[in-house]
């Protein structure tokens, strides 16, 4: 293994289990799937259990994918739509830094995804195995990864979000 699908391999996981513990919690933790959807309606998701039930079985799945490293690309833009969506439509009012609430953290972890376009799978993956790597690296990588991401928060944002007006 070279040191780049070292890199790939640790920010597969690192991110991958974030977001499959994120999912998880979406769905069983705390309030369980019936207070994601009201997190999500409170948000100004339509439909919001809609919403709730696909971010977690969503999140869950590609967290997954990430770890094994399957349909990575894929994976990855699906959590960069996941973190655009929710920096627009949580944390950007709130500005920068996490301990406010602000986009900090959806920020690292969307670019870690654009990254691993852009760095591919790496040999200790699935998509290797299905000699998928090096076709979905690169510019594909990140033309899928970034920018289907981007656009499909964009799409689901403007179909979807009906925030409450603000009182300002």
């Amino acid at each position: 293994m070279t040191t780049v699908d070292i890199a790939a391999l640790v920010l597969r996981l690192l991110v991958g289990l974030t977001m499959a513990a994120h999912g998880y919690n979406h769905v069983f933790g705390g309030g369980g799937l019936a207070g994601t959807t009201r997190w999500f309606a409170s948000m100004g998701l339509r439909p919001a259990k809609v919403h709730a039930m696909l971010s977690g079985a969503g999140e869950l799945a590609c967290g997954l994918g990430l770890v094994v490293g399957l349909l990575t690309p894929l994976c990855a833009a699906f959590v960069v739509g996941t973190m655009t969506v929710a920096g627009i439509a949580v944390h950007r009012k709130n500005g920068f830094f996490v301990f406010k609430d602000g986009f900090e953290y959806v920020l690292v972890l969307a670019v870690a995804c654009v990254v691993l376009g852009l760095l591919g799978p790496g040999v200790a993956s699935v998509d290797h195995l299905l000699g998928l790597d090096t076709a979905l690296d690169g510019g594909v990588g990140v033309a899928i990864a970034g920018g289907a991401g981007v656009l499909g928060a964009i799409g689901l944002l403007a179909a979807c979000w009906r925030p409450a007006p603000s009182d300002g």
